[in-house]
C-alpha cells in the first residue's frame, strides 16, 4: 500500500511545523519525523482507527497524533492510503 499526501495535507502540515518551529526547531523536526513514522504503520493496519466523524464513508478514518487529527482515505482498489487533512480541534475545511 502506497501513502499519498494530498496538497491540503502538505499545506496544513507545513503551517503546523512552522508554528512549532517558532518555539523550538528540534521539536518541529521531531513532530514531522515521528508523524511520518506513525503514518507508515498505517500501511500494515489501515483500519486500526475509527471511521471518520467528518464523513459518512467507512473508508475514511481519523487518526489522532499528539492532539492533531489526521483524516485519511483507504483505497483498496488502487492500494493507496491518501492523507487528506491534519488539524487541531477545529473542523477542517474539507
Amino acid at each position: 500500500m502506497k501513502v499519498i499526501e494530498s496538497r491540503q495535507f502538505k499545506d496544513e502540515l507545513r503551517v503546523i511545523a512552522f508554528y512549532i518551529k517558532k518555539d523550538k526547531l528540534s521539536a518541529s523536526i521531531d513532530f514531522v519525523k515521528n508523524l511520518k513514522k506513525s503514518v507508515k504503520r498505517l500501511v500494515d493496519f489501515p483500519y486500526q482507527y475509527k471511521k471518520s466523524i467528518y464523513f459518512d464513508n467507512d473508508e475514511i478514518r481519523d487518526m489522532v497524533y499528539r492532539g492533531y487529527t489526521i483524516v485519511y482515505e483507504i483505497n483498496t482498489e488502487k492500494d493507496t492510503l491518501v492523507l487528506l487533512s491534519i488539524f487541531n480541534q477545529n473542523l477542517p475545511d474539507l
